[in-house]
């Protein structure tokens, strides 16, 4: 009988496997959030933008509950105190108010009122868009002339003109301001439910007996919200300036309340007295906040690219 034997070079240690190297992720992987997310991360200034806005809301919304002053009696004898004074790190008015507390609760009335109006005109414009857009023909030759009439008025002119026959109010001044900021939303929109209604979903909706209500709300505003959003941010900003230069002009809203373009008017007449402190850092607020909101609309413009390139 012959005997087999089996090799033991099957069995022997053939010594450490050699790692496997996990594959690489291409750089242009992952979920469309992730990518947009890297996208508005690479853009420093929407960043550094983000990071301003995080400061002035804690600054606003939070620092009067661990710095809190009295803004509505006056202290006739603790007027124009220059910054550094014992209990007034940036000084006093001209009645006494304390300056950096004052800061604060401007801020809040200016953000407040940039956020609502810019909110209002958004929404305004988005639904007015998106229904001239989609129905078109004389609909939409109606819609945007009225459009067009509104953008040829200045929204300055305007809010004097209300302001000098109403009394300026916080809520008056978002529903005004929102008023008269709806237009440029409403173009964009328009703009993008013209190339959206003509998509394969949207006319497939209509074949199935979808409403135009449902194929609007449904299919073209959700479509356009990148444009909604981006936008969004830049008629904050620009809501923030309108509260600006009504209250610059003296149109804003009366002591006790008040917001950074009221401090900037109420601070001038005493610039050539040398108390810098009562508009340098109400007009360096109104800087800075603009800037942000300005970047982060570029930064989630980059966002919402689904075109552009990952980096």
């Amino acid at each position: 009988m012959t005997t087999v034997t089996t090799s033991s070079a099957a069995t022997a240690d053939a010594g450490p496997a050699t790692p496997t190297k996990p594959a690489k992720t291409p750089k242009g992987s992952g979920s469309p959030f992730r990518r947009g997310l890297r996208r508005f991360l690479h853009n420093k200034l929407a960043v550094f933008g983000l990071i301003v806005l995080g400061f002035f809301l804690v600054f606003c919304f939070i620092g009067p509950l661990v710095y809190p002053t009295d803004q509505v009696h006056t202290d006739l004898a603790s007027t124009m105190l220059p910054p550094g004074t014992d209990g007034h790190p940036l000084g006093t008015d001209d009645v006494g108010y304390d300056v950096l507390g004052r800061l604060m609760i401007a801020g809040q009335i200016s953000i407040v009122i940039g956020l609502a109006a810019g909110v209002l005109a958004t929404v305004i414009g988005t639904l007015w868009g998106a229904v001239a857009g989609y129905v078109g023909g004389a609909v939409d030759a109606v819609m945007m002339r009225i459009v067009d009439a509104g953008i040829a008025i200045p929204a300055t002119f305007l809010l004097l003109i209300l302001s000098a026959i109403m009394k300026p109010s916080v809520p008056l001044m978002i529903v005004v301001i929102g008023l008269v900021s709806w237009l440029v939303p409403a173009r964009l929109v328009r703009a993008e439910s013209i190339s959206l209604k003509s998509r394969e979903y949207v006319l497939a909706l209509r074949a199935m007996g979808g409403t135009h209500g449902r194929a609007v709300m449904k299919h073209i505003v959700p479509n356009t919200v990148g444009t909604i959003v981006v936008n969004a941010t830049f008629q904050v900003a620009d809501a923030i300036l309108l509260v600006a230069y009504v209250s610059f002009l003296g149109m804003g809203l009366q002591k006790p309340a008040t917001d950074w373009g009221a401090m900037l008017t109420g601070g001038m007449q005493y610039t050539y007295a040398g108390a810098w402190w009562l508009i340098f850092p109400a007009g360096l607020c109104i800087v800075l906040v603009v800037v942000a909101f300005n970047a982060i609309g570029d930064g989630l413009r980059d966002f919402f690219d689904v075109k552009g390139r990952d980096r």
